[in-house]
């Protein structure tokens, strides 16, 4: 029996981790455990994905909380090192790439555990962002390197990866999108809010180059009442961001915005279907880019630089280097114009990932054990 740790932390890993967790339970010979590090830490940011996603309650939770990237990371590693000690697994699986994902590889790395990295060799080639730094540290380790499209096999070619521990097996967000989209589908948020499919935009911001200085919210606030007078703008709105907007005197001034649906936090399921019917979605995120490409929705990424670059050569995905207000009016003007970016689905974005995945494990680690 091969048993295997998987780690998750912030809420796209969950996304990611689902579909593994089911292919592993599906599987003969593998017994599969989750810890969850805790760096999202409330309820709607946590809870309620391991709820709608089907994810058992996790084996080990760490409960690490917020702090600096120092803070994290250093507690990570203590407590999972205790976790490797008492369950001597042989596989740990780490995903995406926020601080657990580098520091569980680490620890797992240091004591002889063959760890594997899901989503390798995604790079924007920006070291000031701190989940670059991330994927650099945790390829450069692990064993397995399971990577989602063409550019991740050219970067760690580039960083000299041994051919033999790389793997294209496709991207397993897309398999919890596949699994949840028809189910997705019976949420009533667009009833709830008095919204018709294809009839809103759709926003998320909560990059800190993004959202942690007075200048840039304000250029986000221009461009939300630009957006609003075409359609109405729903705001899923991160604690980072929500927070910065009250310590800068900006929060009124957003809920003062006609056409502006301002939300919290949504689940899984709700977020897929403001998703899957949004008009365009204006955004900073990494993993929406690829589900905007997959539901072949327009997508506007406040980014000078992307680590998925497929989403922007084959995908829907368009860059914006700058929170020019004018820029994004004009972009936005052309979308809601019929001037949309045609996309085609990557290749192996098929839903079928983590069976992949699991075939390489059963091959690779079995032997072994």
């Amino acid at each position: 029996m091969i048993k295997i740790i998987s780690v998750v932390g912030a809420r796209p890993n969950f996304m990611k981790v689902a579909p593994l967790h089911r292919a592993f339970e599906k599987a003969d010979g593998i017994e599969s455990k989750i810890v969850h590090t805790g760096q999202h830490y409330d309820e709607k940011m946590s809870d309620v994905f391991f709820n709608q996603l089907g994810l058992p309650k996790p084996h080990f939770y760490l409960g690490i909380g917020g702090g600096s990237h120092t803070y994290q990371k250093a507690h990570v590693m203590l407590a999972f090192e205790k976790i490797i000690n008492e369950e001597k697994p042989d596989l740990v699986l780490v995903v995406g790439d926020v601080n657990a994902t580098a520091a569980t590889s680490i620890v797992a790395v240091k004591m002889g555990i063959p760890t594997c990295h899901v989503e390798a060799g995604l790079r924007s080639g920006d070291r000031a962002m701190p989940e670059e730094v991330n994927r650099v540290i945790t390829d450069s380790i692990v064993d397995f390197l399971f990577v989602t499209e063409h550019s991740g096999l050219v970067n760690l070619a580039k960083e000299n990866i041994a051919d033999e521990k790389v793997h294209f097996v496709g991207n397993v967000m897309i398999d919890s999108l596949v699994h949840f989209r028809a189910k997705a589908k019976e949420s009533t948020i667009l009833a709830d809010l008095g919204l018709s499919p294809k009839n809103y935009i759709l926003m998320t911001m909560h990059r800190p180059s993004n959202v942690d200085n007075e200048t840039s919210l304000k250029d986000i606030l221009e461009i939300v009442k630009n957006a609003s007078q075409h359609h109405p703008v729903v705001f899923p709105m991160h604690p980072r961001t929500s927070n910065n907007l009250k310590k800068f005197g900006l929060y009124e001034a957003f809920e003062n915005i006609e056409n502006l649906i301002i939300l919290g936090p949504q689940g899984y399921l709700q977020f897929l279907h403001l998703m899957d019917h949004a008009k365009v979605i204006v955004t900073d995120s990494g993993g929406i880019q690829e589900e905007t490409t997959y539901l072949q929705v327009p997508c506007l990424t406040f980014r000078d630089s992307t680590e998925r670059p497929i989403t922007v050569e084959l995908g829907t995905n368009q860059l914006l280097a700058d929170l020019n207000p004018a820029t994004v009016e004009a972009k936005l003007v052309d979308i809601l114009n019929g001037k949309t970016k045609t996309g085609v689905i990557p290749p192996l974005w098929d839903g079928k990932t983590s069976e992949r995945i699991t075939q390489v494990i059963l091959q690779k680690i079995k032997a072994k054990v």
